[in-house]
């Protein structure tokens, strides 16, 4: 079964909401980033960027490279004595800065998410990358939330 099949089979039996005007996969990139799976995250948000031709292309490209960071702080943490993934910190500031990039270039509120939330979280653990040994390991990550009703939408905790 190639990846695509096993991401449209995936998607269909996690889909609780089928008529939520925002993509399955848009969705399902939160849940999994919640769940600390973040190369999940990154690879179901994968999926429907390769299918956009629209404005969000780059959008979904900055949210790939922020839960990218993500997967290279927890390989990070997960493996701090490792010839490769003990050097992981250094990609997830480039990743950071990459996704800051792209996302800085929508409006404040895109696709029910704050973006000045997500951007500040990204500076917050980009510094947290260059002084913390191993920052996953020592603090909490942060959750995403979507909302529609404008409340916040990006809580840490």
């Amino acid at each position: 079964m190639k990846k695509n099949d096993r991401m449209e089979a995936w998607l269909g039996a996690w889909d609780t909401d089928p008529l939520s005007p925002l993509p399955a996969e848009y969705r399902a990139f939160f849940a999994c980033f919640n769940k600390g799976q973040y190369y999940e995250a990154h690879d179901v948000l994968e999926h429907l960027w390769l299918q956009c031709h629209d404005s969000n292309r780059s959008f979904y490209q900055g949210l790939i490279q922020f839960a990218g960071a993500f997967v290279h702080l927890q390989k990070h943490s997960l493996f701090p004595g490792h010839p490769t993934h003990s050097r992981r910190l250094a990609p997830a500031q480039r990743l950071f800065a990459l996704a800051a990039a792209r996302l800085s270039a929508y409006p404040e509120r895109h696709l029910a998410l704050d973006l000045a939330c997500v951007l500040a979280i990204g500076t917050h653990w980009s510094g947290l990358a260059a002084g913390v040994a191993s920052p996953l390991a020592v603090h909490p990550a942060p959750l995403l939330t979507l909302v529609s009703d404008g409340a916040s939408l990006l809580a840490e905790s």
